[in-house]
């Protein structure tokens, strides 16, 4: 397929004369003339009815324009995207994320962000509420998954390393779990972000645990349970960010690190669009970049 002869072809048909789409493109009339006819010996059929006044589509010759139309439209725009993406970016990118993450990661990645690129501002909005991305007026959320369907886009960023803890204090009263199956005679503090989450699969090669109610503590914010387990209300599963500090100075303890929970995935999701704006595009691939093994968080890199 020679996309040159579907755009010779488009022309043709909006400017309704093989003079008008050679004036357009810069061609002589005979090349525009021989690309129409090679277009249509490809395809077998007749595009373009000809007589000597005027030229008019056939059934087929409209049916293909519709999607030909379409075809050049994205290609022209993706031609001036890059075309924008290489001036400099301005404007403000409205972000919103849930507490803890912006409190612990995006901080610090914003201002990187800010200061590769001058004249773009970040909004942030720091809440655990799923808020309406087009109906509140934001670019981009970060959200971890598993993500409910939706018409939005979501680009992977990282996976997040989860990690079973609890307290000194804790432990020394309790004991400390030697296998997965202790942890049934344990207090849990646990993590519930939403009403779909409301446990989490701890995996090993021979088999998994789920990691959820009965709970003495659960709270839908990542702050309260690493408060609670550093105050002694049992063990906790918990992004590794959050509690990276901790697990250094050693007021929390991991446990049973060959059991891991999967699937803990971090998203940038935003509505879907033809083009986005370049602030945003490289807002978002800033984002892939910097957070694909953002150690220095707490966050491990995962295949």
């Amino acid at each position: 397929m020679d996309l040159n002869d579907i755009v010779v072809f488009t022309k043709v048909v909006e400017t309704k004369s093989f003079t008008g789409a050679a004036e357009q493109l810069g061609l002589p009339k005979s090349t525009v003339s021989r690309k129409l006819a090679q277009l249509e010996e490809r395809l077998g059929v007749r595009l373009v009815q000809r007589t000597t006044r005027k030229l008019a589509l056939t059934d087929i010759g409209q049916a293909y324009y519709e999607r030909a139309a379409r075809i050049v439209a994205d290609v022209v725009a993706a031609e001036q995207l890059v075309t924008d993406m290489q001036a400099t970016p301005r404007g403000r990118v409205r972000v919103t994320a849930a507490v803890d993450l912006s409190t612990r990661i995006l901080g610090p990645v914003c201002a990187e962000f800010l200061a590769k690129h001058p004249d773009v501002n970040v909004e942030l909005d720091a809440t655990d509420r799923i808020v309406d991305l087009i109906e509140d007026g934001f670019d981009v959320a970060l959200r971890i998954g598993p993500l409910s369907e939706s018409t939005l886009i979501a680009k992977r960023l990282c996976a997040l390393d989860f990690v079973l803890c609890a307290s000194p204090a804790y432990l020394a009263a309790r004991g400390t779990p030697a296998t997965v199956d202790d942890l049934e005679a344990h207090d849990r503090v646990l993590f519930t972000p939403s009403a779909r989450i409301q446990s989490w699969a701890l995996t090993r090669a021979e088999g998994t645990y789920d990691f959820g109610r009965p709970a003495r503590f659960a709270s839908n914010n990542v702050g309260a349970i690493r408060g609670a387990a550093l105050a002694g209300a049992g063990i906790a599963l918990v992004p590794t960010f959050m509690v990276a500090d901790d697990l250094t100075a050693g007021t929390l303890v991991a446990l049973l690190p060959d059991w891991t929970s999967g699937g803990n995935e971090l998203f940038a999701v935003y509505p879907a669009r033809q083009n986005l704006p370049p602030r945003l595009a490289l807002f978002i691939d800033f984002l892939a970049t910097t957070m694909a093994s953002c150690t220095q968080f707490g966050v491990e890199k995962k295949a």
